[in-house]
């Protein structure tokens, strides 16, 4: 939903009922929607799912939103999580390298319990792998999000805002969805790796992208992707 910060409650549902009433499937919290003093987490909770049921209604059609449930403490995150589940949400958020990786691996374990689905944001992750000779490459952030647990994660475009290089995006798009990937290292995989049994994560392309966007999205990313407009929508 743009923009990101500054509307209240009723003005963020709002929001979210015209994108999903215009045809989109979900609209989701950017990852520093949180809870502010304009916009406390409850408030927009309810707002959301009364635009998503209103939604439904009106278009006969399967709707969601992507709440947010980061916060301060482990507890704190839970109590959201709680609540979006009572209220009737289908899916979460978490920003798992902000929330933390044992946050993290508890609210998915949570979620597998609870019916939930878990959309993991990667914000900050540039902190972290942006620079080539220092840090912790995305390729490994990537490896312990799967470890930890979650459904979607976003992975970079290749086209967009967030351009990435073609092969190392395609490499950990391999990552993150196939049981067994072999070493191949023009896309950076320099050893074979069988995840066995553990369930894979759906990449999300997500950044300046629009509908004309969709041949080549598509093309790099086939079918089992999740594809987020959001100032290409609004």
């Amino acid at each position: 939903v743009k923009p990101k910060l500054g509307l209240s409650g009723k003005n963020y549902g709002r929001a979210c009922y015209e994108g999903l009433r215009g045809g989109l499937d979900f609209t989701k919290d950017d990852e520093n929607v949180t809870s502010q003093p304009f916009m406390r987490w409850r408030a927009r909770f309810d707002f959301v799912m009364e635009a998503i049921l209103k939604a439904e209604q009106e278009t006969g059609e399967g709707k969601g939103h992507y709440l947010n449930v980061t916060a301060a403490t482990s507890d704190e995150m839970m109590k959201r999580a709680e609540y979006a589940k009572e209220i009737g949400a289908p899916i979460i958020m978490h920003d798992y390298i902000t929330g933390g990786w044992t946050a993290n691996t508890q609210l998915a374990q949570w979620c597998q319990d609870n019916g939930m689905l878990l959309h993991i944001h990667r914000a900050m992750h540039a902190v972290i792998d942006r620079n080539p000779h220092h840090g912790t490459h995305f390729r490994v952030l990537t490896k312990i999000l799967r470890l930890s647990g979650g459904d979607h994660l976003h992975s970079g475009t290749v086209v967009g805002k967030l351009e990435g290089d073609r092969g190392a995006t395609l490499g950990w798009i391999d990552i993150m969805r196939d049981s067994f990937i072999k070493e191949d290292r023009s896309r950076g995989i320099f050893f074979d790796q069988d995840w066995g049994a553990m369930p894979g994560v759906i990449p999300v392309a997500s950044g300046g992208i629009h509908v004309w966007h969709m041949p080549a999205l598509v093309n790099i990313f086939g079918d089992d992707t999740v594809l987020q407009f959001g100032g290409g929508t609004i």
